[in-house]
């Protein structure tokens, strides 16, 4: 597995320090598949987008604290509104999710007309409120298959999800001109070349990657979907195509296999923030709490419901 980025006495005095207010306060930790090793290992439950919202809106403890980013926190937020939500890290920002606001879609749905919005769930709440449905990398092929085939379609924010689920679907669509700033960094050279130092390794993409990039993988999904082929596949060796953060969980489920991230640029900055120093914090204060307010909560709700009812 990936090493943590601090000393082993360390993270035993804390995660032990962590555990104990976990208690005290009947907290569930949720981590993203981003996050430091440190992070996921204290974590109750670690996912992707999809299936941290589904622990958000079924969880039975008090306080959810949060290691991932705000649109996650702020989605706990909307599932969960008498629950308290923490944010460790309350500078931990998506810049893809930036890359829309509620101003600039409601404007673009005014010039589109009759349109079905599917928002990515890399969004803000504001922009989920004016949206019909969300969808995250894992289930976006089904939510776009359900609906009507003569609606026109506005996904937003990420263009290169949204081409790679045109493909897969066959149905035309508008996109926005967003995207991850970590997985679009990653090129056809990038790729050309770890395949050239690994050639025995499969290429594993994450769909917010580049197209041209997406069109070299041997399989694309979500990284829970990366994690599942790979632990399964027979083969031993895999080029990385997301995220560092998710070879911790890759080398935990399938220690006998060989992974390789298929560039040093994919580090998400925002992923890293969270600390063990900031768990233990958010959890002796309660803070940063994240909060939704009532109307804005109650439109965004819906979008995030379908999604879930079609999981």
């Amino acid at each position: 597995m990936s090493p943590r980025t601090i000393d082993a006495d360390k993270f035993a005095s804390m995660s032990q320090a962590i555990q104990k207010l976990k208690k005290e306060r009947n907290a569930v930790i949720l981590a993203h598949l981003y996050q430091r090793p440190e992070i996921q290992d204290i974590a109750d439950f670690v996912g992707d987008s999809l299936q941290l919202s589904q622990q958000a809106a079924q969880t039975e403890a008090d306080v959810i604290v949060f290691c991932g980013v705000h649109f996650m926190a702020e989605s706990a937020a909307i599932l969960s509104p008498q629950k308290i939500v923490l944010l460790p890290e309350e500078d931990a920002g998506c810049p893809m999710a930036d890359m829309v606001t509620a101003t600039d879609l409601q404007r673009r749905k005014a010039e589109m007309g009759d349109v079905q919005v599917v928002a990515y769930v890399n969004t803000s709440a504001a922009v989920k409120a004016e949206s019909d449905i969300c969808c995250t990398s894992s289930n976006a092929v089904k939510v776009v298959s359900s609906l009507p085939q003569d609606k026109k379609i506005l996904f937003i924010p990420d263009r290169n999800l949204g081409d790679w689920i045109s493909r897969k679907t066959g149905r035309e669509m508008v996109m926005w001109d967003g995207y991850c700033n970590t997985h679009d960094r990653l090129t056809v050279e990038d790729v050309e070349r770890a395949k050239s130092k690994y050639p025995e390794a499969l290429f594993l993409a994450h769909p917010e990657c580049r197209p041209e990039v997406v069109e070299l993988a041997d399989f694309v999904a979500s990284t829970t979907g990366l994690i599942k082929y790979a632990v399964q596949s027979k083969a031993s060796s895999f080029i990385i195509g997301t995220e560092e953060g998710i070879l911790h969980q890759l080398r935990k489920e399938a220690p006998d296999k060989n992974f390789y991230l298929a560039s040093p640029q994919l580090i998400c900055p925002n992923m890293k923030l969270t600390s063990l120093e900031k768990v233990l914090w958010s959890l002796e204060e309660l803070e940063p709490r994240i909060t939704v307010e009532p109307k804005v909560r109650e439109k965004a709700l819906s979008s995030l419901e379908q999604m879930l009812a079609l999981a």
